[in-house]
């Protein structure tokens, strides 16, 4: 079938917004060697602003070398080594954690809203998994080496497996990719979510919502 010369001018057009809305929505290109983030600074800014003097100290961070303390609720411990830890990652749209799972433990389904993710396996095996924006479930097992990658913004999970200690590093496209536990989410935010809406979106009766209130609100 000949293409006719309009519908080759059409979808240039689309191709080129399309491109277009692609670059406009990046993060912008470095301006300068670097920009240390000022943490102290009262500007706010859509990251960090630039403090004036910076030395070897703010590009290095050593608390990912050792495994992190997992004896709570859920058996895992995310270490975060973003901006707020490396003032130096600001605007370099990078960053690391470490996650460690005691046997058994869960990092909960949680979200990343500004990166995707990719975990390597130190050691240990896990059963990780992504729901998409239609509901479906991509999962699978990985072992010590092995990849897996969390696109941006979906709900996902890791599960330790076995009865013995499992750690992963994960990558993040942002140097600050923030993290937005589900169930905390709905259920300990403040102000509170209505108990009536909760009870609705969930089919279940309010005295059950107050429960689980209870039971995801911070020890104190």
């Amino acid at each position: 079938m000949e293409i006719s010369p309009r519908t080759v001018a059409t979808v240039v057009t689309v191709m080129s917004f399309a491109i277009f809305l692609g670059v406009v929505s990046a993060d912008p290109d470095l301006l300068q060697d670097v920009c240390v983030a000022d943490l102290a600074s009262e500007v706010k800014v859509n990251g960090f602003p630039c403090k004036e003097t910076f030395d070897g100290t703010d590009f290095f961070f050593d608390e990912l070398a050792n495994p992190g303390l997992t004896n709570n609720t859920y058996g895992s411990l995310v270490t975060a080594a973003n901006v707020e830890k490396i003032p130096g990652l600001n605007t370099l749209g990078v960053s690391l954690s470490r996650i460690d799972y005691a046997p058994d433990g869960l990092n909960p389904p949680h979200t990343h809203p500004r990166a995707t993710e990719i975990v390597f396996v130190l050691y240990g095996e896990l059963h990780v998994g992504f729901i998409t924006s239609k509901n479906v479930l991509i999962a699978k097992t990985i072992n010590a080496g092995e990849i897996f990658v969390f696109p941006r913004g979906l709900v996902h999970f890791q599960k330790n497996q076995q009865q013995a200690p499992a750690a992963v590093i994960a990558a993040f496209n942002s140097q600050f990719p923030g993290t937005q536990g589900i169930a905390t989410a709905l259920f300990v935010a403040e102000p509170t979510v209505p108990d009536d809406v909760l009870a609705k979106a969930f089919q279940i009766d309010a005295p059950l919502v107050e429960m689980i209130k209870a039971k995801l609100a911070p020890k104190s």
